[in-house]
């Protein structure tokens, strides 16, 4: 399948995602960074959260979408942009289609929640359904694509996409240098391999960290042994991160990367309620995992300033795992 845009380079520069930023600017909030004492001296550091919560379609994902839309041709947009998704990277899709008036396609499982169909039909989107596995969405999509010539836009394995998701870093470290962590968490690895080219093109201390449940822990295991483990059969609330990394993503994370630590479904629960109650913040699951990451790991950060990318703030509140 023709996954990414035509003649499309292969890994991002520091120079790639300060061109994301000029290009997505107009289009995007620049969310703010909180910060909570009380959860300060629950993780024993000081912790700068940057609120991708608050951000256009309520994730991070905007960021990647915006700048993959926007750097197509007025050629490739005449046939319209696809994906494949059940969660944010389909609202983003459909959200960046409206701002250059192209027609979004999205394959959704037909189990998708009902909430996140809706606001993907709220963008203006069309959506396919398909079965609730992988092989059933990429058929989709490929008999799609087949038919309308519509341009592919990977949720995360795609050049523009991960400059897009590095751009969220930029910020952060604009508005809060001198960090000692950045915490991210990980996928399908677009944030994290964003992220951690932006670091490391900023920051000659700063570490990045990403950060995944122990019951879908293929990053961490395909990090740890040198070679890409598919996400089979993943068991975690932390539903935006069941995908597994990219040729691509597991090359950049593998360079950049401090490393990658586990969490309890426990610690995200913990971490989750810790954001509804004391910042009065709405945190999905997957955005709580890098919290979760300073409650199980204290000894990694104490008394060190840490950077938190909240992913996102879609959760189904009928369905609140406290």
């Amino acid at each position: 399948m023709e996954w990414n845009q035509k003649n499309e380079p292969n890994i991002p520069t520091f120079n790639d995602i300060v061109e994301a930023h000029r290009l997505i600017e107009p289009f995007i909030h620049r969310t703010p960074i909180l910060t909570c004492k009380t959860i300060d001296e629950i993780g024993g550091c000081k912790l700068f959260f940057k609120c991708e919560n608050f951000q256009k379609v309520g994730a991070f994902k905007a960021r990647g979408a915006l700048n993959a839309v926007l750097s197509l041709s007025k050629e490739q947009l005449k046939y319209g942009i696809a994906t494949h998704s059940s969660g944010n990277h389909a609202q983003a899709i459909a959200y960046a289609g409206g701002i250059v008036g192209a027609k979004a396609t999205i394959i959704m499982p037909k189990t998708s929640p009902k909430p996140k169909v809706e606001a993907v039909k709220g963008y203006g989107a069309e959506i396919i359904f398909c079965e609730p596995n992988q092989k059933s969405r990429e058929e989709t999509l490929r008999a799609f694509l087949q038919k309308t010539n519509s341009t592919f836009i990977h949720p995360y394995d795609n050049f523009y996409v991960i400059a897009g998701q590095g751009t969220c870093a930029k910020e952060l470290l604009e508005d809060q240098p001198n960090l000692d962590f950045i915490l991210t968490p990980v996928g399908g690895g677009g944030l994290l391999s964003g992220t951690s080219i932006l670091v490391k093109s900023l920051s000659n201390f700063t570490k990045v960290i990403g950060v995944e449940p122990k019951g879908a822990d293929d990053a961490f295991r395909s990090i740890r042994d040198n070679k890409i483990y598919p996400s089979q059969e993943p068991k975690t609330i932390a539903d935006g991160l069941l995908t597994s990394l990219s040729e691509r993503t597991f090359g950049i994370i593998k360079q950049n990367v401090e490393r990658i630590i586990t969490v309890s479904e426990e610690s995200i629960i913990q971490a989750m309620k810790l954001l509804f109650e004391r910042m009065k913040i709405v945190v999905e699951p997957s955005g709580a995992v890098p919290l979760a990451g300073v409650l199980e790991y204290p000894e990694i950060f104490l008394g060190s300033k840490v950077g938190i990318i909240i992913s996102g703030g879609n959760v189904d509140l009928t369905k609140l795992p406290f």
